[in-house]
């Protein structure tokens, strides 16, 4: 259950994230809307995690899968040019989010 309430925790962060930047500096009425709700869910359910989850190991995966899903929304709707160096980058992240998740006894809550 904290896993799917993690799930929740990032996809808002996202969408929160992704809105931040239509918002053009929160003169955007929507899209402010969006990315403080979406904050707003993000911080709530992220909470909810810490109550099992450990909170470097929850933290982790939210930030670690958050920048891997904020930079692919970036590049698909918004046009974010990706290099190998950041290709790299965000397999690196996404590496050390499995090895601990797969490898660590800390990350079981």
């Amino acid at each position: 259950m904290a896993y799917l309430l993690l799930l929740v925790a990032i996809v808002a962060e996202v969408t929160a994230t992704s809105a931040l930047k239509q918002s053009d500096g929160f003169t955007r009425p929507l899209p402010t809307l969006v990315t403080a709700l979406g904050y707003g869910i993000a911080f709530y359910f992220l909470s909810l995690t810490l109550r099992t989850l450990p909170t470097g190991i929850a933290y982790a995966i939210w930030s670690g899968v958050g920048i891997i899903l904020v930079t692919a929304v970036a590049w698909l709707w918004q046009g974010q040019r990706l290099d190998t160096a950041a290709i790299v980058g965000m397999a690196l992240i996404v590496t050390g989010v499995l090895v601990m998740n797969l490898f660590s006894t800390s990350a079981q809550g």
